[in-house]
């Protein structure tokens, strides 16, 4: 397992990227928080084909209910990366296994 971060280095209801320790992998990961609970997917959109934030870190809708991809406004649920509205309705995030030990996040993959 990779250690990537403390649950503590996002903000509840935010989320931020990471680089993928896989060397295979091109593309960040996205690590979301909610409470306790992190939820990690590929930051690549199921649509476009392109990294979801505009800025860095910036993944998060106003009211912290979905992340979106800032490229076309698709929505994604943060818990299940299911996209919800856009172009991409019915499509996932690449989700990625995470475990947390101690406050720590370590991709599980």
């Amino acid at each position: 397992m990779s250690h990537l971060c403390l649950v503590t280095d996002i903000k509840d209801g935010q989320a931020k990227a990471f680089p993928h320790p896989s060397p295979s992998e091109d593309r960040d990961l996205i690590i979301v928080r909610r409470g306790l609970n992190v939820y990690g997917y590929v930051n690549r959109c199921p649509h476009a084909g392109t990294n979801l934030n505009w800025q860095e870190d910036e993944f998060m809708t106003d009211d912290e209910q979905y992340l979106m991809c800032f490229t076309h406004g698709a929505l994604f649920e943060p818990d299940t990366g299911r996209c919800v509205a856009g172009p991409c309705a019915g499509a996932h995030l690449g989700e990625v296994k995470l475990e947390i030990e101690n406050g720590k996040v370590f991709y599980a993959e």
